[in-house]
């Protein structure tokens, strides 16, 4: 096989206390031929010593001191830096299981260019256990990979994590890489892979152990605290999916249904609005009469935005839709 140079993008800010495991795990990949680009983003422990000891004693290490602060602008300014034909993130807290590169780079061969390879995940702590929620997202991304589902699940939450991914150097660059500065700054990028029409392989493999903790940004920042996303799902889904001379109908009328409402006004002057709660069947609601679920076999060619979150639900309404004859994923569309 022959061995492609991969860079792997690593922003670091005040983790030194898991810098070496993580470190140690990509020194001790059966894969050889990579780069580490690792940026230290103001980190204020000993980040920037451990990052600088790593380096000398591999010259395979390279160490960046960003100038602009926040995690978008460091890996922009890693990323100017790489020489690698492949590109792969990781995240400085985290682990990669011994083959990792090897399997991702493999299969990446199998296609090449236009080509994402995606693996599994699995979370971890050092003490204690995983939250439910992100175990429950973990079992669910393994699904999406094991069944190649990354774009007809992509509008449910980000389906291929941020370390966990391959590409050509020359299609990250299409999709505009790090560029946008944009948060979350992964599911962006799903986005615009699928925009672009680059096509997912899933493996049915754990490639990234991802580490949980109480300080991890997508708990602490602002920019992660309302982890719907909606205004980013609409704006693709109007994008990419969209067909305006299709009405629209909207499924649920809880929280997430009156949030997604308001967005939707936005873009359009009407659409149907329907759910199975007898209490609110019927109701006026920001001047839409809410109607029966039962209905929406009586519209013409709709597109369906789904927003319920219960599992069985979701289970449930994908079989009324198929029961209904309706073409499968690109009439209707998971948001929750």
């Amino acid at each position: 096989m022959t061995q492609p140079l991969v860079s792997i993008i690593m922003a670091a800010k005040d983790t030194a206390p898991y810098l070496p495991g993580c470190i140690n795990s990509i020194i001790g990949q059966t894969y050889k031929n990579w780069e580490l680009i690792a940026i230290n983003d103001h980190s204020k422990d000993r980040t920037p010593e451990i990052l600088n000891w790593y380096a000398e004693k591999d010259d395979r290490i390279k160490v960046v001191h960003s100038k602009r602060h926040k995690l978008i602008p460091a890996l922009k300014e890693g990323y100017a830096t790489v020489k690698g034909e492949l590109i792969n993130r990781m995240d400085s807290d985290d682990k990669m299981p011994r083959d990792k590169l090897e399997v991702l780079v493999k299969e990446w061969m199998k296609y090449g260019k236009g080509h994402i390879i995606a693996g599994g995940t699995e979370h971890f702590v050092e003490k204690g256990e995983v939250g439910d929620g992100f175990r429950r997202y973990e079992i669910w991304l393994n699904e999406v990979a094991r069944n190649e589902t990354h774009y007809q699940e992509i509008y449910q939450e980000c389906v291929i994590p941020s370390h966990c991914w391959i590409i050509h150097k020359e299609d990250f660059d299409k999709v505009n890489g790090f560029n946008p500065e944009v948060y979350p700054e992964d599911y962006d990028l799903c986005f615009r892979f699928y925009k672009e029409g680059l096509k997912v392989h899933g493996i049915d493999k754990v490639l990234h152990y991802w580490r949980d903790r109480s300080d991890r940004i997508s708990r602490t920042w602002e920019e992660y605290k309302d982890n719907r996303y909606f205004e980013m799902k609409l704006r693709y889904f109007y994008q990419i999916d969209r067909d305006r001379g299709r009405p629209l109908v909207l499924w649920g009328a809880g929280r997430n249904g009156k949030d997604l409402a308001k967005l939707l006004f936005e873009e359009e002057n009407s659409f149907h609005w329907v759910c199975d709660n007898k209490r609110k069947v019927g109701k006026d609601v920001y001047g839409i009469t809410i109607e029966h679920q039962d209905a929406v076999p009586t519209f013409k060619n709709p597109q369906i935005v789904i927003v319920v979150t219960s599992p069985d639900e979701k289970v449930e309404i994908r079989k009324m839709l198929e029961g209904w004859g309706k073409k499968p994923v690109k009439d209707y569309w998971f948001f929750a």
